[in-house]
């Protein structure tokens, strides 16, 4: 038995694409979410490198 005889299926062959729903309003966009978190990592290796200085 071949798998030469079933059509190839291609997932994007429909024509539709995905698009994220839009945040509720108020709510962070995306992008403001994701330079918190950099922000957030960078403030917290400042801390920790000042604490082993100190002691």
């Amino acid at each position: 038995m071949t798998t030469s005889e079933l059509p190839r299926r291609n997932p994007d062959a429909s024509g539709r694409t995905y698009t994220p729903p839009d945040p509720p309003q108020g709510a962070p966009s995306r992008a403001l979410r994701k330079r918190a978190a950099i922000g957030w990592e960078k403030f917290m290796r400042r801390s920790e490198t000042r604490q082993e200085t100190k002691t």
